[in-house]
């Protein structure tokens, strides 16, 4: 589920005091695209009330509402007023975000922000700006990709709303994405996306399970269950051809040799998701478009930032008996410890789990 935006309540918070900075235009469109998402807001109980309401917004209203309290009262997850409202924004997507990296490397590029640091991605709620940067990223040589996110998280700066871009999702990827946004909320860790990521996709995806196990049908449990093993055989494969790639960029060839590598590495991805599908997943076509659009570099580096720690903290919610507080405080002291003892430490958490539990790729970004 690709992927949250943070950088827009700085702007906002600051009211655009940055005249002198050459960003100003970037800060711009950020902070007009946040006022317009808080002007769209309805209280949910407005929505459900109104006799014009769609039945199905109204059903799949009550069910975030249901989500809402879980969240709260079973996984320890902030109690704000976040997700009590419901916006249309008129479009499939809330924000763009814009990844990139060089043509021979999987060291994705970092964009530096006030306030939350620097982060693997550049965010837009500007379509034309993240196409405009998207290109001139490309003309320099980098590898580009354009994701369209459903959500993003404010980090409790303001009460994030619920949205048309994923309302309409099945109850169990609505609880995953509303409970990974709410992860932000909870902890988040400046200058370190693969922290902050990782831990949110693991309290998605624990806390959807747990949600199932006790409100879900056996049929939504099953389904999920599938999705889940899916997700194993996405990231399996998506890891052995990141590794691979990096042992090309690493090798003595010549350049054209590594490139010429890279689209034999690349073209076996496909040929290796194309088995999946037919062989294991039935037909199952939610990677479909993951695979034939901008399959490069920079989508391949941003994969592993979201999904490269998230074994370890699967690995912590275990050692921490299950409770969610208690899973919660560990996760926070590792977050305080400089950033090489954090990496080692979640390193060692790592250790015992297989990649193929980074569970939370996006199904179709």
């Amino acid at each position: 589920m690709q992927r949250p935006f943070r950088i827009l309540f700085t702007t906002i918070a600051l009211g655009l005091a940055l005249s002198a900075c050459a960003e100003l235009d970037y800060y711009r469109q950020a902070a007009a695209g946040q006022r317009e998402l808080l002007r769209a807001r309805r209280p949910v109980a407005d929505v459900l009330a109104d006799p014009a309401t769609a039945p199905d917004l109204r059903r799949r209203l009550e069910t975030a509402r249901a989500l809402r309290a879980f969240a709260s009262a079973e996984l320890a997850l902030p109690d704000n007023g976040s997700y009590q409202a419901y916006a249309d924004l008129g479009r499939l997507y809330a924000v763009k975000n814009v990844f990139a990296a060089p043509e021979l490397s999987l060291e994705p590029r970092r964009w530096c922000y006030l306030a939350v640091g620097c982060l693997s991605y550049r965010g837009y709620f500007d379509a034309l700006a993240a196409r405009r940067l998207a290109d001139e990223l490309r003309a320099a040589g980098d590898d580009v990709y354009v994701a369209d996110v459903p959500a993003y998280s404010t980090l409790g700066w303001f009460d994030d709303p619920l949205l048309n871009t994923f309302i309409g999702w099945p109850a169990a990827r609505l609880a995953e994405l509303m409970f990974h946004e709410l992860a932000h909320q909870r902890l988040y860790v400046a200058d370190d996306t693969a922290f902050n990521e990782a831990f949110a996709t693991a309290v998605g995806r624990l806390g959807a399970e747990r949600w199932l196990k006790q409100r879900g049908t056996a049929r939504e449990l099953e389904e999920f269950e599938a999705d889940y093993r899916r997700r194993e055989d996405f990231l399996r494969s998506v890891a052995a051809a990141r590794e691979r790639l990096a042992m090309a960029y690493a090798s003595p060839l010549d350049d054209a040799g590594k490139r010429a590598e890279k689209q034999r590495i690349l073209a076996a991805l496909r040929d290796r998701h194309r088995q999946l599908k037919q062989s294991d997943w039935g037909g199952y076509t939610g990677y479909d478009r993951w695979f034939a659009e901008d399959l490069n570099n920079a989508k391949l580096a941003g994969n592993n930032t979201y999904y490269r720690w998230v074994p370890a903290f699967l690995a912590l919610y275990e050692r921490e008996k299950q409770d969610f507080a208690a899973f919660y405080r560990a996760a926070e002291i590792i977050g305080q410890l400089p950033p090489p003892e954090r990496e080692a430490r979640l390193r060692e958490l790592s250790a015992p789990v297989s990649v193929a539990a980074n569970q939370n790729a996006t199904r179709d970004e």
